[in-house]
């Protein structure tokens, strides 16, 4: 018994380990646990079975017991516990008839109304049982879904059903664009205008930039990043790639183990939107002239 207490138990912390364990720190699916709550369940409405099937052979023998200990013979025990049914063999179509609660054809004069029209006459047949089962199953069915959402509101309604759902997708679709944001590269990188990402970058900026390149990007230690002129090219993708690994032999570092790609993403378009700001003080021109095609292909 001990052995069965054993299982049922390991069976029902399968059976409630999907309930309490929160999808983040859970090491198994959903669906494998969803799997192994369902076996869990087969698992022990089989333990119970087999567990009615002992009861019942240890009645058995605690009756052979009780009946030895009478003074019974072992004919007389057996004879005692042999249940014997003269069983009648089932007539043909007995099986459907109770099924649909039909009267057998010699019954039918007795369930004759007493009325008939044009020489025709109508059988007193009752409702088949599956019918009025299924009707009272609506009944009942009906009386709980008015309690579930229309008196104790347990469930939602369709609109209520269609808020939650919109706000789940909501909060799935942020957290999509949070982790692919920080999937772009120096080969993915796009050139946006949107307000808060140049925000953001100026934040950036201001906290690791500034010291070699000047509160306004006019150029410091490095160059001044406003101007037509680049040492390490103009474009999003260039900014991009020399922000990520640097110039070391120029005194740039690299920063792709301290910022994030989303925060390379963000800074670069802040220095871009600075092109042409002409602050005061700015360092003059170094490297090569070159068009800002980046504005260009943003507004196409």
């Amino acid at each position: 018994m001990k052995y069965l207490t054993a299982i049922g138990t390991m069976g029902l912390t399968m059976l409630i380990q999907p309930v309490l364990a929160e999808d983040d720190h859970s090491l198994i699916s959903g669906e494998t646990q969803n799997y192994i709550a369902y076996g869990s369940i087969i698992v022990m409405l089989t333990l119970f079975i087999v567990a009615m099937l002992v009861v019942l052979r240890a009645f058995k023998v605690l009756t052979r017991v009780l009946l030895k200990s009478q003074g019974y013979s072992n004919e007389q025990i057996v004879a005692e516990l042999k249940v014997v049914k003269d069983k009648e063999p089932k007539r043909k179509g007995e099986v459907w008839e109770k099924l649909l609660s039909l009267q057998p054809m010699s019954a039918e004069k007795d369930l004759l109304i007493e009325h008939e029209y044009d020489g025709i006459q109508e059988l007193d047949n009752p409702t088949p049982a599956w019918f009025m089962y299924l009707f009272y199953g609506t009944i009942i069915f009906a009386i709980g879904y008015l309690l579930n959402y229309h008196v104790f509101h347990t469930g939602q309604l369709q609109y209520e059903e269609y808020k939650t759902e919109m706000a789940q997708a909501d909060a799935a679709h942020k957290l999509y664009l949070s982790k692919a944001a920080n999937l772009v590269d120096e080969n993915t990188v796009k050139l946006v205008h949107d307000p808060a990402v140049i925000a953001s970058g100026a934040v950036i900026f201001k906290t690791n930039c500034v010291a070699c390149h000047g509160e306004h990007a006019q150029g410091n230690v490095g160059p001044n990043l406003t101007d037509n002129y680049w040492l390490h090219g103009s474009k999003i993708n260039d900014l991009f790639k020399t922000v990520k690994y640097g110039v070391l032999v120029k005194g740039m570092p690299t920063w792709e183990k301290v910022l994030s790609p989303k925060q390379i993403s963000d800074v670069v378009n802040y220095v871009k939107s600075l092109h042409g700001s002409n602050p005061p003080n700015a360092k003059a021109p170094q490297g090569v002239m070159e068009p800002d095609d980046d504005k260009k292909t943003a507004a196409n």
